[in-house]
């Protein structure tokens, strides 16, 4: 009767419907899930099951989860190097900040930190093969940018992309063996870079000494050395005031 093949129709149709969400369901249920965190002045190198290795620098934070079809990293705050196994069935996505940055098998470096050089932006290094970075918001629109091997790209608090300076691979990945290299960088950025990999003892008060830029490659453990460094590429002089050390103008 009519009745009956509507019901059965209907049947048909719920176990198809709920086969269907039980799909979806197992699709998009992780495989792997795991949070890593450095502390300051630590760095870590994390092996993940699908054969990617991650370094994380220090202060960094970073929130790993595989699915079956695609690979995620949240990347809070911190700086981590990737080296993503390649695999075109399972894209691999970093979110760091405003960016969403996608590839299939590549090595490349994302830096999101609150702090020190490029704070409160995101940067992309490209050491091999091709990344893809866009806005993590999928309503914000469709800019994108495809980078290839020794590009940079950059991206303000908004996920505004631009163009970013590139120095060639070894100097733009110095921070995995704890220095970083400074190019017309304000004093007070460099001195707050160092202080990311731990406590140093400098102040600088003056925004005149703040502002003198620095340039050079320096070990971001090695305090003492930068602080001796100081006075010898700019015009300040270093002066002891209740525990710690100042940075003040060589005039005053």
């Amino acid at each position: 009767t009519r009745r009956r093949a509507l019901a059965a129709a209907a049947a048909v149709f719920a176990a198809a419907g709920g086969g269907w969400f039980g799909w979806e369901a197992w699709r998009s249920e992780p495989v792997f899930e795991q949070r890593y965190q450095t502390q300051r002045g630590q760095q870590l190198d994390v092996q993940l099951p699908d054969g990617s290795v991650l370094r994380l620098d220090t202060a960094t934070r970073a929130e790993v989860t595989l699915y079956r079809q695609r690979r995620e990293v949240r990347l809070p705050e911190g700086q981590a190097h990737f080296s993503v196994q390649a695999d075109a069935a399972r894209p691999f996505d970093v979110l760091a900040g405003p960016l969403r940055i996608t590839v299939v098998g590549t090595r490349f470096s994302v830096r999101h930190t609150q702090t020190g050089l490029d704070a409160g932006g995101v940067r992309v290094t490209v050491e091999e093969g091709r990344v893809r970075v866009a806005s993590a918001d999928p309503t914000a629109g469709a800019e994108s940018r495809l980078l290839g091997p020794g590009d940079a790209g950059a991206a303000d608090a908004d996920g505004h992309l631009r163009s970013a300076p590139v120095a060639p691979a070894a100097g733009a990945l110095l921070w995995r063996e704890g220095r970083a290299n400074f190019e017309n960088t304000p004093l007070a950025q460099a001195l707050a870079e160092f202080e990311r990999y731990g406590p140093t003892g400098l102040t600088v008060r003056d925004p005149a000494v703040a502002a003198m830029r620095i340039n050079g490659s320096f070990d971001l453990r090695q305090f003492g050395a930068f602080a001796k460094a100081l006075p010898q590429v700019l015009p300040v002089r270093l002066e002891r005031r209740q525990g710690t050390t100042e940075i003040v103008s060589a005039k005053r």
